[in-house]
């Protein structure tokens, strides 16, 4: 029986390298691709079974940006998952899902109300 913390362990290890290796694999799609300009992975998120793999992007016009960009992104998932396939060890490769990270944007809303709680203190 294995200990729950290896799992874990084992776990963060392969969406750090999925990370990774799909981090470069972006650099060289945007450089093809300039309409995917704008666009910035911020975090990989494995399913516990490692069947599916959330890519979590930002950009800078939001949401909407995002939006209009994803169908870009779309296309490039089956030549994502091949070059992955070939560079990951495993029997399977996970299935590819594109999503819009909204943690940076909470990040900077609540930045921005401790910046006004700063100006309405030094009243």
């Amino acid at each position: 029986m294995t200990n729950p913390r290896i799992r874990e362990i084992k776990h963060a290890q392969k969406e750090s390298m999925l990370l990774q290796e799909i981090g470069q694999l972006f650099i060289q799609i945007s450089q093809d691709e300039p309409k995917l300009q704008g666009l910035f992975l911020t975090r990989v998120n494995l399913s516990p079974d490692k069947g599916k793999c959330t890519i979590y992007f930002h950009a800078l016009g939001g949401l909407k940006e995002f939006e209009e960009k994803r169908p870009i992104l779309v296309l490039y998932k089956g030549s994502l998952r091949k070059a992955l396939s070939q560079i990951i060890y495993g029997r399977y490769t996970p299935n590819l899902r594109f999503a819009y990270d909204h943690i940076l944007d909470k990040q900077r809303h609540v930045e921005d109300l401790i910046d006004t709680l700063k100006d309405e203190g030094d009243l």
